[in-house]
């Protein structure tokens, strides 16, 4: 073994794996991951040379993978471990350290990372567990080790990471021997997730991982971090992250957006956001923080999401092997009449589209295949193949050929017609798969692959393999690659460029009336909410506070004949409905007096210190598609917008759709097209359908007035009543913050 102060530097510029496909990075903004994340020396504090201990192994890790880099093991007590002489201290290295692997217990880390600061040690990965998940103590020790970082100028992993691998630059601290260097970079939460990924990768994948690091708890270096130098990264085609938890979901946003143009990212997000999960002051507030909610403003910023752990690989490969597609038209070649329904199914339930094939593309199938055959999509063989496997890939050829078929997916048997039916088939089949290798490398069309025999690896399929053509085993896992690979490519057209939407100015006049509510330690009345939003352009009725029966008369002047609606005026009752506080389809001053009367005493019963200021008063709205528009503060992703089906049934079916403010014009046209009610807002039993380019508006001007006023809180639009002609703001709730001081 050569001595840790032999020159065994890495070349930073020349890996030692093959990539056919590198990634440019941003020299504009280049990650300081890049500095320990590839180091050319690496101390192992804690080195030992018993098997089981974590410092053995990263030495074995290291040496078995021909690292080529420094390697300075640091143990007091023995001279050298696994041939290589060891230092006392830190401190007796010769040699500049890049990265510190520190497998000491939790109470040695402040006084480690000084040391690291004086060596001038650019990152420390920190095993050891025992910090803010343990309690206040715990926190208060993580605090120091921070500290301490930050002092020295030290970036940190974790602690409590299960550890971290380069395998283009031959760095394996974790002695993963059966990891094979690739294109996914993977950042995760889980240590058993990475050990799951590499076994199926070895078993099952079609490519290898670049860059593995667990995040630990996030003290320092967090997700955002993670993913900008993924996304740098020459040799990381596909971003990967398995998160339990964000800790700075906004930040995070920021720079999927900036990443997500140039390379895909996948995430496989478990939970929902911890801190989201409050006593909320309305609907809105009351959905924030779910699942839900995190899956929309991934996609919102060009993420592929994954549902299930075992889609997490596939995708990542799907995009890695083949980036996108133009759209979510899918051509099915099958030779099987029940596996075709299947499929049509699942593309049906993720979103996809069989494709309408053109005339002139039936007629050429028709040409090759039996009479029986179905030319609609998807294509059923019937037969045509048995007897000659290359039929599939002609037909593949084919509707690769369609201006109306954006991917193409091969289903059934292919690779086993010589074992189902007669040996002397594998010529033909390794022929057809040699003519799909081919096409899939002319065409701009991702083919995928599906084959019952996938299992068992037949020669033909073999040949796809190594030769980058994806081929699963099962079909929701090649449906699950289709679906990214659309999205992806929509994404790309449609969303990436489209300039967010700009803020409004703040107005002096709404300041002052945050102010007030903030002075006297309430939320904005429902006069003053519709003052706000009428401010800045929303369409919002008319309306009159009474202070007092004796002021009704002046409703009944103003609004003469119509039908008005009543509502308590209380910083004290939030919602008005459970405490009487609503009347309805009020015509005519008596029944004005009379409603105010019972609203009055109902709304004393219901709560006798309320603070009552009268009633609002305002034109009932005409029957319409009721729609909910509103915002939270999310504590991870900041400000929310959410809309979906309103009224009652918004907390019941949870039919909404949420996006990070600001908002792009695309991002609230895909909010409305998003809904599963969205073919109520189209028209149904002879209504009209609603003004969409309405709605679209109000979500923007919504999105502009909360960035304007980080006063805003939570806000509910609750109902909006959608008509074919605009829409009535029927109920405005704004909830205010009260850490946030009116400028």
């Amino acid at each position: 073994m050569p001595s840790p102060r032999s020159a065994r530097r890495c070349s930073r510029g020349n890996d030692m794996s093959e990539n056919p496909n590198p990634v440019p990075c941003s020299p504009a903004r280049r990650s300081p991951l890049h500095d320990f994340l590839a180091p050319a020396s690496i101390a192992i504090v804690g080195a030992s040379a018993d098997p089981t201990k974590r410092g053995y192994k990263a030495m074995v890790g290291l040496i078995k993978g021909d690292y080529r880099g420094r390697i300075y093991p640091i143990n007091p007590k023995v001279p050298e471990i696994l041939g290589v002489p060891t230092c006392a201290t830190l401190d007796d290295v010769p040699g500049p350290i890049d990265l510190a692997l520190i497998c000491t217990p939790a109470k040695t880390l402040p006084a480690l990372l000084e040391e690291c600061g004086r060596k001038g040690v650019k990152g420390a990965v920190i095993l050891a567990s025992g910090f803010r998940e343990t309690g206040p103590e715990g926190a208060r020790l993580e605090q120091q080790v921070l500290d301490a970082a930050r002092a020295g100028g030290v970036r940190i992993i974790g602690p409590n990471t299960s550890g971290m691998f380069n395998l283009h630059h031959k760095v394996n601290l974790l002695d993963l021997r059966n990891a094979r260097p690739g294109d996914i970079g993977f950042i995760s939460q889980s240590g058993n997730m990475l050990l799951a990924l590499v076994l199926e990768a070895e078993h099952n994948g079609h490519v290898g991982f670049s860059t593995y690091v667990g995040p630990g708890n996030q003290t320092d270096v967090g997700f955002n971090d993670y993913l900008r130098y993924l996304g740098e990264d020459e040799r990381t085609r596909v971003a990967t992250l398995y998160v339990e938890g964000f800790r700075d979901g906004q930040r995070f946003l920021e720079v999927a957006r900036e990443i997500t143009p140039v390379k895909p990212v996948v995430v496989y997000k478990s939970g929902a956001t911890e801190l989201g999960k409050k006593a909320a002051s309305s609907h809105t507030g009351a959905l924030a923080g779910s699942y839900a909610m995190t899956v929309d403003l991934l996609r919102q910023v060009g993420v592929s999401v994954v549902h299930h752990s075992d889609e997490i690989l596939p995708v990542a490969e799907g995009l890695a092997l083949m980036q996108q597609a133009r759209g979510r038209r899918v051509a099915v070649i099958a030779d099987g009449g029940g596996q075709a329904t299947i499929t049509s199914d699942r593309l049906s339930e993720s979103g996809l589209e069989l494709a309408e094939l053109s005339a002139a593309t039936r007629k050429r199938l028709a040409a090759i295949l039996f009479p029986q055959a179905s030319l609609a999509n998807p294509v059923d063989v019937a037969g045509s193949s048995d007897a000659d496997p290359e039929v599939l890939a002609r037909c593949v050829e084919i509707v690769a050929d369609d201006d109306n078929v954006d991917a193409i997916f091969l289903v059934g048997m292919f690779g086993g017609y010589h074992t189902r039916f007669a040996e002397s088939l594998l010529g033909g089949e390794m022929r057809a798969a040699e003519a799909m290798i081919e096409l899939a490398r002319a065409s701009a069309k991702p083919l995928v692959v599906y084959s019952l025999y996938a299992p068992v690896k037949p020669p033909a399929l073999r040949r796809l393999h190594e030769a980058g053509l994806p081929v699963y085993a099962s079909i929701e896992q090649a449906v699950q690659v289709l679906q990214a690979l659309a999205e992806r490519g929509l994404y790309l057209q449609d969303r990436h460029g489209q300039p967010l939407q700009a803020g409004v100015v703040a107005d002096e006049a709404m300041q002052a009336m945050f102010a007030r509510a903030q002075n006297e330690g309430r939320d904005l009345y429902e006069h003053e909410a519709r003052a706000l939003l009428r401010t800045h352009g929303i369409a919002v009725a008319e309306e009159l506070v009474a202070h007092s029966a004796d002021e009704l008369g002046a409703a009944v002047e103003k609004f003469g004949d119509q039908a008005l609606a009543m509502k308590v005026v209380s910083k004290d009752i939030l919602h008005k409905s459970d405490a009487g506080g609503v009347k309805l389809n009020l015509v005519g001053e008596a029944a004005l007096r009379e409603a105010y009367d019972q609203i009055m005493a109902s709304c004393r019963a219901y709560d006798p210190g309320a603070d009552l200021r009268g009633v609002l008063l305002t034109p009932m709205a005409r029957k319409g598609v009721e729609v909910i528009v509103g915002v939270v503060r999310d504590p991870i992703f900041g400000p929310v917008l959410m809309f979906g089906l309103g009224g009652i049934f918004v907390e019941i079916l949870e039919d909404v759709a949420f996006r990070a403010i600001p908002l792009s014009r695309r991002d609230a046209e895909t909010m409305v097209d998003q809904l599963k009610a969205r073919k109520i807002l189209a028209g149904v039993r002879g209504e009209p359908p609603v003004d969409k380019a309405a709605l679209v508006e109000l979500l923007l001007k919504v999105s502009s007035i909360v960035s304007a006023y980080p006063q805003l809180s939570e806000l509910d639009l609750n109902p909006v009543i959608a008509y074919a002609d605009g829409y009535a703001v029927v109920d405005a709730r704004i909830i205010a913050n009260r850490a946030v001081a009116s400028s």
